[in-house]
C-alpha cells in the first residue's frame, strides 16, 4: 500500500495513533489526527512527539466533514470500527486499517504474534526474552507497550518482533500475517464491543488468517474455544498443554517441560523450575517454548530463560510487606478469568481488591472459583454495585469504596499479618485511570507511602 501523497486521517490520539501518525508522515503521507476528545483534555506533552511535524487536528468530535478528502483511515484499537462515520468511509471506498496493519506493512521483520484473552503481556515478554537470549536482534512491541508502528521503520530482515495483539487490534488487520502465532485462551472479555462470543473469537482468529502451510500456529489444548479452532488453521498446528501429553508441541510429562514434533522429544526443564508463580504460568511458559522451538531456539537458552525470568510489572507483582502483610498488584487482571489466575497464586489468606470499568463481564464465574483465601473484598468503580450484588448471593464479605485510595486502605485495614492485599480488579481501568498501567503505578505508590 503506497502511503506518499495520500491524504490519512489517524483515529484516535493514545499511543497508537501518535506512533501511526510519525510513521506516515515520514512515509510522506499528509496526516490529519482525531480524537473525540478536547485538546484541553490531554496531558500538556501528551501531542510533543507531533510537534515537529505538519499535521491537521480535529479535538473534541467526529471527522465526518473530511471524509471526502482523505484516502486512507488508520484506527487505533480503542475505536470501535462500527462507529456510524467509519461504517461511511468504507462506503464511500476509503480504506480503513488500523495500526497493526500499518505497522506490518512497513516492517521487515519477521514477527511472532501473541493473542487470547489472559496471559498476553507475561507471555509476549517471556518470548521476547528468550529471542533475545537467543542473540537474535527483538523488538517486543504491540499491546505490551509500544506498538509496532513506533519501531517499524527501524527493523531489518532477521529481526525479530514479539507482539501482543489483542482482538482490538487484529479487528482491522488485512493482510497481517506472523510467521508464528499463538492463541493461548479465549474467555469472556470485551462483551461492551463485541456483543457476541462469537464475534469475539473471529476477531482473535484474525491472528492465523492470512498464514499458509509455511507458517506456525500454536495453540492452547486445554482451552475448548481455542481447541475447536483447529479445523481453521491454514498453518502448522502446534498444541501447547499442562493437562494432556500432546504429540506435536509442548506439554508437562512426568512433571518436565517437553517439546514434540515428529516423534521426537526435547527436555527443556523442571515445571517446578519455572520462576514465574502460578500454574497459569506453566501453559504460559509452554506457549512461549513450543514458538521459540519452532524457530529453533535451543532448548538450553529456553531452559535458563524460564529458570530466571521475574515475571512483568502489573501482573501478580509482590510490592511490599508492611507489618505482615505482603501488597501484591496484579491491576492487569482486568477481566474475571485473569483475576482468578491471581487468586489460585495465593498462598496466604487475601483481601482483594475488585472493580473498575464496565465491560459487561459476568461475576459469577469469579466467586464460585474463590474458597476461603479470600476472607474479604473491597469493591469500587462503575461496576461496584454488581459485584455487591453478586457478593451477597455467594455469601462473601464485601465493602464498598468510595474511591482508589480509600479501597487500598480499606483492605489494609481488613488484612492481618501474614494475609495479602490483592489487586487484581477483573474490569478495565477507564472509569478512573488511562489504563491498567497507570492503575498499577498508584497502587505502589500508595502502599509504599503507607
Amino acid at each position: 500500500m503506497d502511503f506518499n501523497k495520500k491524504t490519512v486521517l489517524v483515529v484516535g490520539m493514545a499511543r497508537s495513533g501518535i506512533s501511526s501518525a510519525k510513521l506516515l508522515i515520514t512515509a510522506g503521507a499528509r496526516v490529519i489526527v482525531n480524537d473525540i476528545k478536547k485538546k484541553a483534555d490531554f496531558p500538556p506533552d501528551a501531542l510533543d512527539a507531533l510537534a515537529p511535524f505538519h499535521i491537521r487536528y480535529i479535538f473534541g468530535r467526529t471527522p465526518e466533514d473530511v471524509l471526502s478528502d482523505i484516502d486512507i483511515m488508520v484506527l487505533s484499537p480503542g475505536v470501535p470500527p462500527t462507529l456510524p462515520f467509519i461504517v461511511k468511509a468504507r462506503k464511500m471506498g476509503k480504506k480503513v486499517i488500523g495500526e497493526i496493519e500499518l505497522g506490518y506493512l512497513f516492517s521487515r521483520a519477521e514477527i511472532i504474534a501473541i493473542g487470547g484473552t489472559n496471559g498476553k503481556t507475561t507471555t509476549t515478554a517471556l518470548t521476547g526474552r528468550i529471542f533475545k537470549e537467543a542473540g537474535r536482534k527483538t523488538y517486543v512491541l504491540g499491546n505490551i507497550g509500544l506498538p509496532i508502528a513506533e519501531k517499524a521503520l527501524e527493523t531489518k530482515p532477521g529481526d525479530v518482533i514479539v507482539a501482543e495483539t489483542a482482538a482490538l487490534q487484529l479487528e482491522t488487520t488485512e493482510t497481517f500475517c506472523p510467521k508464528a502465532c499463538a492463541i493461548l485462551n479465549i474467555t469472556e472479555d470485551h462483551m461492551d464491543r463485541y456483543k457476541t462470543m462469537e464475534a469475539y473469537i473471529r476477531a482473535k482468529t484474525m491472528a492465523f488468517k492470512n498464514q499458509t502451510k509455511d507458517d506456525y500456529c500454536v495453540l492452547n489444548y486445554d482451552n475448548p474455544i481455542t481447541r475447536s479452532l483447529k479445523s481453521m488453521v491454514p498453518s502448522e498446528l502446534f498444541w501447547f498443554s499442562r493437562k494432556t501429553e500432546v504429540k506435536n508441541g509442548s506439554c508437562v510429562a512426568g512433571g518436565n517441560i517437553v517439546f514434540r514434533y515428529g516423534g521426537e522429544e526435547t527436555y527443556i526443564c523442571k515445571a517446578e523450575e519455572v520462576l514465574l508463580p502460578g500454574e497459569h504460568n506453566i501453559e504460559n511458559a509452554l506457549a512461549a517454548v513450543t514458538l521459540a522451538r519452532v524457530r529453533d531456539v535451543p532448548a538450553e537458552v529456553i531452559r535458563n530463560t524460564l529458570m530466571t525470568f521475574p515475571g512483568v510489572e502489573h501482573r501478580i507483582e509482590f510490592v511490599r510487606e508492611l507489618n505482615g502483610v505482603r501488597f501484591i498488584n496484579d491491576s492487569k487482571g482486568t477481566n474475571p478469568d485473569a483475576s482468578i489466575n491471581a487468586i489460585r497464586a495465593m498462598k496466604r489468606p487475601t483481601v482483594l481488591i475488585l472493580g473498575g470499568y464496565d465491560k459487561k463481564s459476568r461475576f459469577d464465574v469469579l466467586f464460585e472459583a474463590m474458597d476461603d483465601r479470600i476472607k474479604h473484598i473491597v469493591a469500587l468503580g462503575d461496576t461496584a454495585p454488581r459485584i455487591m450484588k453478586t457478593a451477597r448471593r455467594f455469601d462473601k464479605n464485601t465493602q464498598y469504596a468510595d474511591g482508589f485510595k480509600e479501597a487500598v486502605l480499606a483492605a489494609y485495614r481488613m488484612a492481618e499479618a501474614g494475609d495479602n492485599v490483592l489487586l487484581s480488579p477483573a474490569c478495565a481501568s477507564y472509569d478512573m485511570f488511562r489504563n491498567f498501567e497507570e492503575r498499577g503505578r498508584v497502587f505502589k505508590e500508595i502502599v509504599n507511602a503507607l
